[in-house]
C-alpha cells in the first residue's frame, strides 16, 4: 500500500479476526515506532509485546474504553520513564503520540488494523507487564486483521472539511 493510502485507509479498529499476527508484520511495526521522532532523539520509549490471551484480558482492565484489548491477536504496551517535570511530561506524550502514530501507518500498510487505549491503572500494567519502577505504560496498541474485513482508503471521512480546518497566515 501507498503511504497516502495508508493514511487514507487507517483507522480505529476495536474488533479483529481471529487471527494471529504474523512474527515479521509484528517486527516492522515495531521498527517503525523505533524509527519515530523524538525531542533531541530521546527515545524515551519501550515495547512490550503481548500476545498471550490471558496477559491480554489482563491488560484489557487497565483502562474502562479497554475491552478490545483482550479479543486482539496482539498489543504493544508502549512504556516511557516517569517524567521529572512538566515539560519532560509534555515530551514524552509528544513522543509516544509520534511512535503510536507512526506504528499504526505501519501495521495499515500491511493491511492490519490497530486500536489506541489510555492506561489508568499503573499497578495492573506493570504487574501484567513486568516493567520496573519509575516507569509507567502511556498506551496500549491492539494489532490485527479488522473483523469487517480488509482496510481501504475511507469514501466517507468523519472529519471536519480541510477549508474548515487550516488556515494561512493567522487564523
Amino acid at each position: 500500500m501507498e503511504t497516502w493510502d495508508a493514511l487514507r485507509a487507517r483507522r480505529n479498529v476495536r474488533r479483529f479476526a481471529a487471527k494471529p499476527v504474523p512474527a515479521e508484520a509484528l517486527e516492522r511495526i515495531l521498527d517503525a515506532g523505533r524509527r519515530a521522532p523524538s525531542a533531541k532523539n530521546w527515545q524515551p520509549w519501550d515495547f512490550v509485546v503481548v500476545t498471550d490471551p490471558s496477559q491480554l484480558s489482563e491488560l484489557a482492565r487497565v483502562w474502562r474504553g479497554a475491552a478490545y484489548v483482550a479479543h486482539a491477536p496482539a498489543v504493544v504496551a508502549l512504556v516511557a520513564p516517569e517524567p521529572r517535570d512538566e515539560r519532560e511530561s509534555q515530551l514524552i506524550q509528544f513522543d509516544l503520540g509520534q511512535a503510536t502514530m507512526t506504528m499504526m501507518v505501519a501495521a495499515t500498510d500491511l493491511g492490519l488494523g490497530t486500536g489506541h487505549a489510555s492506561v489508568a491503572d499503573q499497578d495492573l500494567a506493570r504487574s501484567v507487564l513486568g516493567f520496573p519502577r519509575g516507569r509507567f505504560c502511556a498506551y496500549l496498541l491492539a494489532i490485527g486483521y479488522p473483523a469487517e474485513g480488509d482496510l481501504r482508503p475511507l469514501r466517507r471521512l468523519n472529519r471536519r472539511p480541510l477549508e474548515e480546518v487550516v488556515h494561512y497566515g493567522r487564523w
